[in-house]
């Protein structure tokens, strides 16, 4: 995992230059996409269970005089992707299709079982179409990170650096509530999320030549690239839907 996030050619070979007609490229890429909407298909599945389904609903969140809440085992749900994320930073650096393959599909299934409480808040209709909305925008900034001649590294750590940031305002507006601060969060997050869809779509393109040919690598890319692209999909969602999702 560690060799796949730290770089990757930043050339390509010159009989490779016209990377839009590699038929072995466009299938790498095609089983990353794949695999990040089956993703999305089990997370809407279990955003739904979860968030809509009585029994389960109930096992996580609480209905209070201010709305819903959290209860203990919804909060490790919440928090659990992020346990599983930084686990695999260290137990998957020498990761093989397999054991990649169990890391993305366990993250989604948490982050998925996570996203019920947005049913709670958010109409269905909202949901839809800012998913919808998404969808549009993640083909176009995709499309464009894959067809671009421009090297995105730079504006790639652009980004990193303005995402530890925004993860530390979020962090701080956990106890502050401050509705202007989160409408900020919000409207920078798209702009990073969206700017990381391109950046990752780039890198993956990159990472497919680098690996020259060799299928064990590529599997383990596939994995680890839908995650990228499945979690920046994720919070780009999210931060659309606080930005202009209707409230119940």
């Amino acid at each position: 995992m560690s060799d796949f996030n730290r770089g990757y050619a930043r050339t390509v070979p010159a009989d490779r230059a016209d990377m839009s007609v590699d038929a072995g490229l466009r299938s790498f890429m095609l089983g990353v996409y794949n695999k990040v909407a089956l993703g999305l298909v089990l997370s809407a599945a279990l955003a739904y269970l979860t968030g809509q389904f009585p029994p389960v609903r109930d096992l996580l969140y609480v209905q209070t005089a201010r709305g819903w809440g959290m209860t203990m085992l919804g909060m490790i749900v919440a928090f659990a992707p992020l346990g599983v994320i930084l686990f695999g930073m260290f137990a998957l650096r020498n990761a093989t299709p397999r054991s990649s393959g169990i890391y993305y599909w366990t993250i989604v299934a948490l982050i998925g079982a996570g996203l019920g409480g947005l049913t709670l808040v958010y109409t269905g209709q909202s949901i839809a179409s800012t998913f919808l909305i998404t969808a549009t925008a993640f083909g176009g900034l995709s499309l464009f990170g894959y067809t671009t001649k421009k090297d995105l590294t730079g504006f790639g750590s652009f980004l990193f650096i303005g995402l530890i940031g925004l993860v530390i305002a979020s962090l701080v507006n956990l106890f502050l509530q401050n509705s202007m601060m989160q409408f900020l969060i919000s409207v920078v997050g798209v702009f990073i999320f969206a700017g990381l869809i391109a950046f990752d779509t780039q890198r993956l393109k990159m990472t497919y030549y680098d690996l020259g040919g060799d299928q064990a690598a590529m599997g383990v890319a596939t994995n680890f690239g839908a995650l990228s692209l499945y979690i920046n999909f994720i919070n780009l969602f999210q931060f659309l839907l606080q930005l202009f999702g209707d409230r119940r």
